[in-house]
């Protein structure tokens, strides 16, 4: 009678391993080898991303259900607490303007917890300032708030009561002006110029020959310009058709050469004369001819224009 034998497992020989079957790297793993960050970066910021998206889903919770404020406020006072809270301003677009004056806006909150910073308020009190135009104001998650400026360009300077101003094109206050670094800009004077200035530029634009020779020009009466050359003389414009004026000024002194000849004013406010005067005299003529100039006496006006005697006085 035959016996069967039963063999147990071969006996262990010492410092042997057993071997571990080999585990194929997931799609996800081989994903992350390839991109030129560690490991440990991209787990952050899928930190990040879950945490955010976890805080703005419950903001919206908060707000759509209607949980009083105090706990919407808790709620965002407490993603402050795990990172969600502003400790950097990044601000694009200044040129001019001084810097702190946007820091100190952007951080005037009453919490700077992230959710909390109202964007729209903080615009509101940089369109305050005269150099800024317009402003976008955003967040980037964890801790930065985004400022970015539109600035005014400077068109000219207004001189009022002896005070210089630096303005824009639409007559907007932006910065005061020392007398001693006055800008390479139009100099516009008297009460009420600076609301002037662009239909001033629209003035100047009838005559591009004369625009680089006029220095400043003065608002007078709250109707009418005066405009100064760069040669010294003045021409005084009338209320009304004052670029068509200009222009005619600019062909006589392209035909004839009236600036830089000794004349201390120019007078085109009736639209039949060019009366012109140099010291101690008036001279009138009709405008298309200004070889045709005689001398007459003088009439001054009340708004310390001087005219043909023949024409009379401005009211």
């Amino acid at each position: 009678m035959s016996r069967t034998i039963k063999r147990g497992p071969p006996p262990k020989r010492p410092g042997a391993r057993r071997r571990q079957p080999v585990r194929k790297a997931t799609l996800f793993e081989r994903a992350v080898s390839a991109v030129p960050v560690s490991e440990d970066t991209i787990r952050k910021a899928a930190t990040w991303t879950i945490t955010g998206g976890g805080i703005a889903l419950a903001l919206a919770a908060v707000t759509w259900i209607g949980i009083p404020g105090m706990i919407g406020t808790a709620i965002a006072e407490g993603a402050g607490q795990a990172g969600f809270r502003v400790e950097q301003i990044e601000v694009t677009g200044l040129k001019r303007m001084d810097r702190m004056s946007v820091y100190a806006v952007a951080l005037d909150q009453q919490s700077r917890a992230m959710p909390l910073v109202d964007l729209e308020s903080v615009r509101q009190k940089l369109l305050r300032y005269g150099w800024i135009a317009d402003a976008h104001v955003s967040r980037r998650l964890p801790d930065t708030l985004l400022v970015d400026i539109v600035e005014r360009s400077p068109a000219a300077v207004w001189q009022d009561n002896g005070q210089l101003t630096l303005i824009d094109k639409d007559g907007v206050l932006l910065e005061p002006v020392r007398p001693d670094a006055i800008p390479d800009l139009p100099l516009v004077i008297g009460p009420g110029a600076d609301r002037q200035e662009a239909a001033y530029q629209t003035l100047l634009a009838a005559a591009p020959a004369l625009k680089p020779r006029v220095k400043a020009a003065t608002w007078i009466g709250n109707r009418r310009w005066d405009l100064t050359f760069d040669s010294g003389e003045t021409l005084a414009l009338p209320e009304d058709g004052a670029p068509g004026a200009l222009l005619k000024f600019a062909e006589l002194d392209g035909a004839r050469p009236l600036l830089g000849r000794g004349w201390i004013r120019f007078d085109m406010r009736d639209p039949a004369k060019l009366v012109a005067r140099k010291p101690g005299a008036s001279m009138a003529h009709n405008v298309p001819d200004p070889s045709e100039i005689t001398t007459s006496p003088t009439t001054t006006t009340n708004d310390g224009g001087v005219a043909d005697s023949h024409a009379g006085a401005e009211g």
